[in-house]
């Protein structure tokens, strides 16, 4: 275990170190979202103007194995939350993350989780016992983080997107009930633009 928390130290300077090259917009240029941390910020925010899509996000349900696309949430805000069983920060902010998506699914909110190099009878036993209703895509190998371009070794993160699927918050860290619905509240309020 204490190897494994090693390498992911050592990618996350990796990524970090390697991501202050695009200067200090956290947005690589190009027609889709692709993730980087300048300064090796833990909470980034984009200006509504400055969001561009995400490539598509698809995986298949922890439960089910039934597919599940970012499309099938058209025109509400996705809260994607990376998580594993394994993970401290993520059983602490499991049971917060359920009560904000309580709170706001009826106000045009969807949660998904993916769940990160996970056993699956683990993934389903921590949803389970939490208590957790919204969908989590099985990604043991991390193909659906890949098409995110969040880095893969950083759990938890958190990323809100808009309702046109755009990025608006990313939290590379655990994030607590309360600052998460402010942002839900506020993404959600934001006006529609063609």
């Amino acid at each position: 275990m204490r190897a494994l928390v090693l390498v992911a130290l050592a990618t996350v300077v990796v990524i970090l170190a390697t991501s202050c090259s695009t200067g200090k917009d956290a947005v690589a240029q190009g027609d889709t979202f692709q993730f980087v941390s300048p300064g090796g910020k833990t909470e980034i925010t984009y200006d509504a103007a400055g969001r561009k899509p995400v490539a598509p996000v698809a995986g298949k349900d922890l439960f089910t194995d039934k597919r599940v696309t970012l499309d099938d949430f058209a025109g509400k805000a996705v809260v994607i939350n990376v998580w594993g069983s394994w993970c401290g920060p993520c059983r602490g902010e499991a049971d917060a993350l359920q009560r904000v998506y309580a709170q706001t699914k009826d106000a045009g909110v969807a949660f998904v989780g993916i769940n990160f190099r996970d056993d699956r009878s683990s993934a389903k036993d921590f949803v389970t016992d939490r208590k957790i209703t919204y969908p989590s895509l099985y990604d043991y190998p991390g193909a659906t983080l890949a098409a995110l371009t969040t880095p893969t070794s950083v759990v938890p993160t958190t990323v809100v997107l808009d309702k046109k699927h755009r990025p608006a918050v990313v939290y590379l860290r655990s994030v607590s009930g309360e600052e998460l619905r402010a942002t839900v509240n506020r993404i959600v309020a934001e006006p529609d633009t063609p």
